[in-house]
């Protein structure tokens, strides 16, 4: 047992040191002019929305480019700041602005009456339309709005596009994060057509899909930047810079340049060539799946004990703490405790934690719910007569428990401690919500770059089962060895 509780203090030390100095995956810095390193501009974004903002491989290397970007490094450049981007689902993006994650919102954002309830608005700095993207050979179907009543349409969750879908009568509508995961729905018939963006739905047109004849009414829409209410200094700058780039006609050469970047498609062959091709990406997503399990694993491994040794002891006040600790994460999707600890502590308590850090608390509190079942049942199995006998020798109820029950308990229940392991890798995935670039989160960037809708999350599926069938085999290694300790 010493010996199990110097390896977990080990780890955790090792841990430490090894994410003091790792950045959250999903910040990019944009160099400006002579910045002042003190002096940070925060970026929110949605980078699949091109030319908006959208992944593009530069160099060998991962960008976020697009006309907003170009126009966050100007307000960056006139403050003399650093321009850090954080990239997040669309429907993240206010949240992170109201708990101060960020410092403005870029992206196509609409000023909504509901949105400016919420944040500030900055002048409007572009003008587009909105268009319905349909199937080729459903282009005649779909002629008119009229014939989209009753159907099944897809939206961008939280944008003005939803909204629209929303007045189509009878219109089933299918409301996603991320368009790329909405032209998947329409190219396998999961929804007849798409409100876009025209700009947008330019980079999505081939002879697959095309534009329908159908035009939402109300359909130009302006976009602006989202400011934290208050934050009038920053206004003013944005302001400021935005009339600068319209006056110069600067704004319209971005978009042009925005545009024909997004226009180069970066389509590979087969999904061989774009694991090749793409393999940095990928390992970059294994690293931070792997930090992520492995910061949940101990944790989860200590808090998950604590919380079994609270549920049974005597104290009532105690025993209660524990099980209602239990019953609270077991009950709840670990997807809304994600948010809490993300957002909701932002919000309420004004901590923002990084993505890096909400993942790892969020994994480590749910796995330890479940983990503090599985000790608990392993204490319990273990008989009573050996308490009794040890203490009858002379030794104390901790003692008895650290050198006697535990040693017992964690043999017993090795396997179901190995599949909740297993199970904290795959549940990693979530964090991508929020940005951590781990695995799920590089899939969407590669899927987002090659516009291959399926390839790259066949690629990812692969390469969860290579590291829980490993983990699997390694942990009946252990189970084996100390199964053999046992018969000699």
């Amino acid at each position: 047992m010493k010996k199990m509780v110097r390896l977990i203090v080990f780890l955790v030390t090792i841990v430490i040191f090894l994410t003091a100095g790792v950045p959250t995956a999903n910040i990019v810095s944009a160099a400006v002019e002579e910045p002042d390193t003190n002096n940070k501009l925060i970026l929110g974004t949605s980078a699949e929305f091109a030319p908006y903002e959208f992944h593009k491989t530069i160099d060998g290397k991962d960008q976020i480019v697009g006309f907003d970007i170009e126009i966050a490094k100007e307000i960056a450049s006139d403050m003399g700041a650093e321009l850090v981007i954080e990239d997040m689902g669309f429907d993240s993006l206010l949240s992170a602005l109201q708990s101060g994650r960020v410092d403005l919102v870029i992206s196509g954002l609409t000023p909504t009456d509901e949105r400016r309830r919420s944040i500030d608005f900055s002048d409007n700095y572009y003008k587009s339309k909105q268009v319905i993207v349909v199937r080729a050979k459903d282009q005649d179907k779909y002629s008119t709005m009229k014939d989209l009543e009753n159907e099944k349409i897809g939206a961008q969750k939280g944008s003005i596009q939803e909204e629209i879908g929303l007045t189509i009568p009878g219109a089933q509508l299918t409301s996603l994060d991320r368009i790329p995961d909405l032209m998947m729905q329409l190219e396998t018939n999961r929804v007849n057509a798409v409100i876009l963006e025209d700009t947008v739905a330019v980079g999505y047109l081939d002879s697959d899909t095309v534009l329908s004849g159908a035009v939402p009414e109300d359909s130009e829409a302006q976009a602006a930047i989202g400011i934290r209410k208050g934050n009038d200094t920053l206004l003013t700058t944005v302001n400021e810079t935005l009339a600068r780039l319209t006056q110069d006609g600067d704004i319209e050469r971005m978009v042009k340049e925005a545009s024909l970047l997004a226009a180069d498609k970066q389509v590979e062959g087969n999904i061989f060539s774009i694991f090749w091709k793409y393999r940095s990406y990928y390992a970059m997503g294994v690293g931070y799946t792997l930090l992520l399990s492995a910061l949940g694993v101990i944790f989860g491994f200590i808090i998950g004990l604590f919380i079994a040794l609270m549920r049974m002891n005597d104290i009532r006040i105690v025993k209660f703490i524990g099980t209602t600790y239990v019953e609270i994460l077991r009950g709840t999707p670990m997807l809304v405790q994600l948010m809490i600890i993300h957002y909701g502590l932002a919000l309420t308590l004004g901590i923002n934690l990084s993505p890096l850090q909400s993942g790892m608390i969020t994994l480590s509190i749910n796995s330890s719910a479940y983990l503090a079942e599985i000790f608990r049942a392993g204490i319990q199995g273990v008989d009573r007569g050996q308490m009794e006998a040890a203490r009858s020798l002379g030794m104390n109820r901790g003692a008895t428990m650290r050198h006697i029950i535990l040693p017992q308990a964690f043999k017993s229940i090795l396997p179901a401690i190995g599949n909740e392991f297993i199970t904290i890798i795959k549940e990693s995935s979530i964090v991508s919500v929020i940005g951590m670039a781990e695995l799920m989160y590089q899939a969407q960037i590669i899927k987002n770059i090659t516009y291959k809708g399926l390839s790259p999350f066949i690629i990812a599926a692969a390469i969860y089962f290579i590291m829980t069938f490993t983990l699997s085999k390694l942990l009946g290694i252990v189970e084996r060895k100390w199964s053999a300790s046992d018969k000699r």
